[in-house]
């Protein structure tokens, strides 16, 4: 029972991350933050080609932190942030965990959208924002916030006790849950169904609020949870900023255009939402070809599992729908345009030709 196991050593990792603008200039990032600051690349567990790594790495900054306690636990005095050229930032507290299992239940029920640990985030964040200026084009702080926690576990006692992945699954669903109430069989198999090990000695047990991860040398599978968790936030945001353009395109493409409307009246539409098409497929394509896994079979099973368990290939397909259904109305409304101009050129033309005859007819002052 797990109620016998103690850790004897691991760490809760509560990340949080933020989307502050369109893109980074990670370059000018670092030369305005020297001090504290390293490129992030992915260490493997077997040997891969180099190229399968961030591209380009985000930079990763240690700041100082504040000791507090949350549960039993007492966070460290150190917070560690991420910065990704694509315009997000994670920032993620670490609390060192030791003593019995049972008691991150607690924990995490705790770390759950924890109000102290929102707000100071995001005020890191802001300060963060203030400190790159311009390396950040279009700064905005984002009103959503994808948080997730992350229980790394190295070593526990006794020695010979069973995995604990397998030794009670029903206090780890509710640990990942973050669910004090007892699990219905049902529950408990969802949140136990994403599982993945390396070795005979790991395991990582990936739900939608959480994870476990069991074993040393964990810190490349933590690397693709936190990037999936990153690329959730930015799906989700994209796919509502999408969901706006699609109001504007629909709004402006059913407005009546004005009998005396003048040749390029509609231009300021069709650029508005032209930029917004181009900015969306940039975001879209920046997020998902940063990270590159294809070198390293066992870490892009882990993407793969964390993916289908974020739903992320739905997200992809939702947000390819409407990028192809902004340029259809981005088409429509430029076919409008079109005609307009050749309408307002005809009565150009009809005029210029009623003139002509009316001229022709009017006395000549030499007669």
């Amino acid at each position: 029972m797990l109620e016998h196991v103690t850790i004897t050593k691991g760490t809760c990792l509560a990340l949080f991350a933020y989307d502050i603008g369109l893109s980074i200039n990670l370059t000018e990032a670092e030369q305005r933050i020297l001090e504290g600051s390293e490129r992030s690349h992915l260490r493997h567990k077997t040997r891969a080609p180099q190229y399968f790594e961030y591209r380009p790495a985000p930079l990763r900054l240690v700041q100082e932190g504040s000791v507090f306690s949350i549960s039993h636990y007492q966070a460290s005095p150190t917070v560690e942030v991420m910065v990704y050229d694509f315009g997000a930032v994670t920032i993620t507290y670490r609390f060192p965990i030791n003593g019995p299992f049972h008691q991150l239940l607690e924990l995490s029920e705790s770390l759950y959208e924890n109000e102290r640990l929102l707000t100071e985030s995001r005020t890191r964040v802001e300060q963060l924002v203030q400190a790159l200026g311009p390396a950040i084009e279009r700064p905005a702080i984002a009103g959503d916030v994808e948080d997730y926690i992350m229980f790394s576990i190295e070593s526990s006692v006794p020695i010979d006790a069973p995995p604990l992945w397998t030794s009670n699954e029903t206090n780890l669903a509710q640990i990942l849950r973050a669910e004090r109430a007892p699990l219905s069989e049902q529950e408990v198999a969802d949140a136990l169904s994403c599982r993945i090990s390396f070795g005979q000695e790991d395991a990582a047990v990936i739900d939608w609020h959480s994870a476990v991860l069991f074993g040393k040398e964990m810190d490349d599978v933590r690397a693709v949870l936190e990037f999936a968790n990153v690329e959730l936030l930015e799906m989700r945001m994209l796919d509502e900023q999408l969901d706006r353009a699609l109001d504007e395109g629909y709004e402006a493409l059913s407005r009546k255009p004005r009998l005396l409307s003048l040749p390029g009246s509609h231009e300021k539409d069709l650029t508005h939402i032209a930029q917004l098409q181009v900015d969306s497929a940039l975001i879209f394509e920046r997020v998902t070809n940063t990270l590159k896994l294809l070198g390293d079979q066992y870490l892009a099973r882990v993407y793969r599992l964390v993916s289908q368990r974020f739903h992320l290939e739905a997200w992809d397909a939702s947000i390819l729908r409407k990028l192809q259904t902004l340029e259809s109305i981005y088409g429509k409304m430029s076919d409008r345009a079109g005609t307009r101009r050749m309408e307002v050129l005809e009565w150009i033309i009809i005029a210029l030709i009623t003139l002509s005859i009316v001229v022709s007819f009017l006395p000549s002052s030499h007669g």
